[in-house]
C-alpha cells in the first residue's frame, strides 16, 4: 500500500471536478436553481449506455420521481456547480425532465381584497 501525501490528496480533489465535467462549463443560461425539480424521462430505452458513473448515479436517483437540485447535490456529494453541469448535459440530451420552481405570486391589491371582504359580509352577514 502506498501512502498519499497531503499534496497528492489535495491535487486529486482539485482535479476531480474538472474530470467529472470533462472540462465543460455552465451554460450561459443557468436554468437550475436549488429548488428546480428534476426527474428522468419515463422511457428507459432512451437511457444512454455511455455515461460517466456520476451521470448514471444522477439518473438512477431521479428515476424514482422528482428531486430538487439541492437534494441531488446532498445525495451525490458533488459540488453544486459540477452537478449543474451534469444536469444541463443530461437535460440537453433529453434524458431529464425539469420543472422550474413556481414563481412567487405578485402581491394582491389590498383595496381589492377589502372590497371582496365587504361584499361577502354584506351578502352573508
Amino acid at each position: 500500500m502506498t501512502d498519499n501525501t497531503p499534496e497528492e490528496s489535495e491535487a486529486a480533489e482539485l482535479v476531480r471536478p474538472y474530470v467529472i465535467t470533462r472540462g465543460r462549463e455552465l451554460p450561459a443560461e443557468d436554468k437550475f436553481s436549488l429548488i428546480t425539480l428534476v426527474t428522468t424521462v419515463s422511457d428507459e430505452r432512451q437511457r444512454p449506455t455511455r455515461l460517466s458513473p456520476e451521470e448514471q448515479h444522477v439518473l438512477d436517483m431521479c428515476s424514482g420521481g422528482y428531486l430538487s437540485v439541492a437534494e441531488l447535490a446532498g445525495h451525490t456529494q458533488l459540488p453544486l456547480g459540477v452537478l449543474k453541469i451534469l444536469l444541463s448535459s443530461l437535460a440537453e440530451g433529453g434524458y431529464l425532465i425539469t420543472r422550474a420552481p413556481v414563481p412567487r405570486a405578485r402581491l394582491v391589491d389590498q383595496q381589492l381584497l377589502q372590497e371582496v371582504l365587504d361584499g361577502l359580509q354584506a351578502r352573508f352577514g
